[in-house]
């Protein structure tokens, strides 16, 4: 198998879920409905949660959690730069100030040591992010939770699938965040989910969710229904539609087959990549399982230009890769509003200037990991401008 690309990313359906679309199309009921509901239930069960609600984006689910921990102007809602900025954008919408805790010097993730001294009295909510699917110390993140009092709402967008002491990411915590993004380990083209272990939580999300109308409005148009309805309170336009569902739950019903199937892509990674000194690799600390949500290297010397130059070069030999992530106090806007330097969050940025994401798909071929392999081998070899 002569190799010549190998994309960043590349999604495949199989004839299953494409079949299971197909099926919601010809039901006649497109929006938000049985499937939803369906896929909802499942979902609760696979990550151990008592309540899930489907959303149209995880960026949906961080915003309708905050709004339903109360979170408004006088608070200040502690987090990670180093993560995609929906994290920070749907804080920042609810009017609460956003306060950035470094990253472990180690992982991605942010370090939890570090939070109790961000934590002021006006602090009410912590939003931990497990980047590329490596969760946190779940353990560590509840005791803070209960030592001050604070609301947790998990941004698990990369880690369906993780577990930490035998918890998976999403049954614990007063509110989790899934993504469901096309590039997701799960997906539905567009899509989210929330779980809590609250009823009365999962109740309000729901409201929130289709325009603050009473909870069993989508029902108005079955038999069942009735065209009444209140407006409980102010609401938001984010629901799943049963069409988006459909996928979500056939892919929901082969994950553990899925998750293998990336399990076995890192370790064919962690295999080829071994013997390249230049490059550090990703880690699963004992009591934990990574979602593999992302295949993130490190580069062992240089900065911000050698990785960048790296990857033109990568490029060069049809490798595309990404970078995860820019850290948002990098960005104009969080430059304007927030006035964070690199010397505030060294590790945030000691990470960003050297990280290459590569090709991570359940369509990725051993082949292919091998080419990558090969191809960073050419470009330490090659440019004596990159060789140390």
């Amino acid at each position: 198998m002569r190799i010549r690309e190998v994309p960043f990313y590349r999604l495949r359906l199989n004839q299953g879920e494409i079949n299971s679309v197909v099926e919601t199309l010809r039901s006649g009921w497109l929006t938000t409905g049985k499937t939803a509901h369906e896929f909802e239930q499942e979902f609760a069960d696979y990550v151990g949660a008592k309540h899930a609600l489907a959303v149209n984006s995880c960026t949906a689910a961080l915003h309708l959690s905050l709004l339903a921990s109360g979170i408004g102007s006088e608070h200040e809602v502690i987090t990670t730069p180093y993560t995609f900025v929906a994290t920070t954008e749907t804080i920042i919408q609810t009017g609460a100030k956003v306060v950035f805790v470094d990253t472990e010097r180690d992982s991605f993730n942010i370090d939890l040591n570090q939070i109790p001294a961000a934590i002021t009295e006006r602090t009410r909510a912590i939003v931990p992010v497990h980047i590329a699917g490596l969760p946190i110390d779940l353990r560590k993140i509840e005791s803070l939770r209960r030592k001050y009092k604070l609301t947790v709402i998990h941004d698990g967008a990369h880690a369906l699938g993780a577990t930490n002491n035998g918890k998976p990411v999403g049954s614990t915590a007063d509110f989790s965040c899934f993504s469901f993004y096309a590039t997701k380990n799960l997906t539905t083209g567009e899509g989210g989910m929330i779980t809590t272990n609250s009823r009365r939580h999962c109740d309000n999300l729901r409201v929130l969710s289709l325009h603050g109308m009473s909870r069993d409005a989508w029902k108005r148009y079955s038999g069942r229904g009735s065209w009444k309805y209140q407006i409980l309170q102010l609401g938001y336009k984010y629901n799943l539609s049963d069409i988006n569902a459909a996928l979500g739950l056939m892919q929901l019903r082969r994950f553990e087959q899925i998750q293998k199937q990336r399990r076995r892509l890192a370790e064919m990674y962690h295999h080829y990549l071994a013997e390249i000194d230049e490059l550090v690799l990703p880690f699963e600390p004992d009591g934990t399982t990574h979602a593999w949500h992302l295949y993130i290297v490190k580069l062992r010397n240089g900065g911000e230009q050698r990785r960048n130059e790296i990857i033109e070069k990568l490029r060069s030999l049809g490798v595309g890769t990404s970078v995860h992530f820019i850290p948002l106090y990098l960005q104009p806007y969080y430059k304007k509003h927030y006035h964070y330097t690199r010397r505030d969050l060294p590790n945030s940025y000691a990470h960003y200037k050297s990280v290459i994401t590569l090709p991570f798909y359940v369509d990725l071929k051993e082949d292919e990991i091998k080419y990558v392999a090969e191809c960073f081998k050419k470009v330490f070899a090659r440019d004596s401008r990159i060789v140390r």
